[in-house]
């Protein structure tokens, strides 16, 4: 699958992204505001307006490391796809958490800190908004969008929890468009096929990622996707998109 208009270099380009971001929410009818500011940047969130007491809560969020642009274009190639969907979720969107780290190819913030290492922390003020912001809330669903440039394909983190699990199922999905990564060690974990379901301590950590986190206070269920970034980035971004689309249809009971 080819997407138009996309180009390496553009896929940088975070006010084109909001841009994108913001036609959309008029045609999804979700809510579209700013939570939070990073060096010269806005930070943006996307929620449902109405959303009904019985519908399924999803949580997804991409860029949190800027040299990883197939996770911001994936999402918003998801979005684009089925506005009308969007209208019947209810959804808490991160179009980009690390709009600096984006335009410079980085995946540091702008002060060099890992934010998917910083959520123990209470002194940077983008993560102290973003908490306050879901306060209270509780997901179905907890997608953590991701690349890796040392990535041989496709791999993802499941954090245990409700069963049955369903990493499998979302590795499959990106197969179609990316082999799976064979390592048998990622990251210094035990990887079977791509799939990485640890049992964490998160006390013996140096830093708090965003999945853990969530895991911890918001989501019965969290996942971090990773796909290769060295691979044509039409790919990445089209395996991306079927994970999103397989795991928010297992979250609504489809099979």
């Amino acid at each position: 699958m080819s997407f138009p208009g996309l180009k390496a270099n553009r896929s940088h380009d975070y006010a084109w992204l909001i841009r994108r971001w913001k036609r959309l929410a008029r045609k999804a009818g979700l809510e579209i505001s700013i939570f939070s500011q990073a060096a010269e940047y806005d930070l943006y969130v996307l929620r449902s307006v109405r959303p009904t007491a019985a519908s399924r809560k999803i949580y997804l969020s991409a860029g949190i490391h800027g040299d990883e642009p197939a996770s911001t274009e994936g999402l918003l190639a998801w979005a684009q796809k089925d506005p009308q969907l969007l209208r019947d979720l209810d959804v808490i969107i991160f179009p980009c958490l690390n709009p600096w780290g984006l335009v410079n190819n980085c995946r540091l913030d702008s002060r060099g800190r890992d934010l998917n290492r910083s959520y123990h922390r209470k002194d940077i003020p983008q993560i102290v908004a973003q908490k306050r912001l879901l306060r209270g809330l509780r997901f179905d669903l907890a997608l953590n969008l991701h690349e890796d440039y040392d990535g041989w394909g496709t791999y993802l983190y499941e954090v245990r929890g409700q069963k049955p699990f369903w990493g499998e199922a979302l590795l499959a999905s990106m197969g179609s468009h990316l082999p799976y990564d064979a390592r048998k060690t990622i990251e210094g974990r035990r990887s079977q096929a791509g799939l990485i379901r640890p049992r964490i301590d998160a006390a013996k950590l140096p830093g708090i990622p965003e999945a853990l986190f969530l895991n911890s206070e918001h989501a019965d269920r969290t996942f971090t996707i990773e796909t290769p970034s060295e691979f044509h980035i039409d790919d990445r971004v089209s395996a991306q998109v079927a994970t999103i689309e397989k795991a928010v249809a297992l979250t609504l009971g489809i099979s």
